[in-house]
């Protein structure tokens, strides 16, 4: 199934579920990202989403880059109990202990994989299927990829990183190009995978 967007277009289905769905899936999912920050800020906010819906997620995602500060990196990894504390106070995000502690965590443990990677996004791009691996699109929820990223990732003490959440990552972030075959943004966004440089 296709929703029409208000151009008469079709789109990915889901791009009609609610208000700014139509801009967030025509000018960011799917296309390719390299940028270690927003990179590291959709891992955390796929944790977040974690049990939730994603209109819930993009409806507070300004306020999460609040609360995080942009999600830079050395900042967050610096927080501690007392940040915590008023973040389970923070009624523009979602106050879940677990998923606030991992986002602390993970900024840790993504400066120790910028050591050893060189970037973050070497590492994730380091990960992109081959393209015989890629499914029928929106039709699988994990991938032999996803889980073995996952699986990485635990090995090096993220959390909320299950294949689950790794495959969603890869749809955003350009490591897949999942939009349906019939959508007026899949072109546009293989153009931009063919033209997308690898980080190494």
């Amino acid at each position: 199934m296709t929703f029409i967007g208000p151009d008469g277009a079709p789109r990915c289905d889901w791009a009609g579920g609610a208000p700014g769905f139509v801009e967030y899936h025509d000018t960011e999912w799917g296309f390719p990202v390299d940028d270690d920050v927003r990179l590291f800020e959709k891992f955390c906010l796929e944790g977040f989403q974690s049990g939730l819906s994603w209109r819930t997620i993009l409806d507070k995602r300004e306020n999460f880059r609040a609360a995080f500060a942009g999600f830079d990196l050395e900042t967050v990894a610096g927080y501690d109990e007392s940040d915590v504390a008023g973040l389970l106070q923070d009624a523009g995000i979602v106050r879940h202990r677990g998923k606030i502690e991992a986002t602390i965590n993970n900024a840790a443990r993504a400066l120790e994989l910028i050591e050893t990677e060189g970037s973050l996004a070497a590492y994730v791009w380091r990960h992109e299927p081959d393209p015989a691996e890629v499914p029928v699109p929106q039709s699988l929820t994990t991938s032999p990829t996803a889980i073995a990223m996952s699986k990485d990732l635990k090995k090096r003490g993220w959390k909320f990183v299950g294949p689950t959440t790794v495959f969603s990552f890869m749809e955003a972030m350009g490591l897949i190009n999942d939009h349906t075959h019939d959508c007026v943004v899949r072109a546009r966004v293989d153009a931009a995978r063919d033209a997308f440089v690898r980080p190494s």
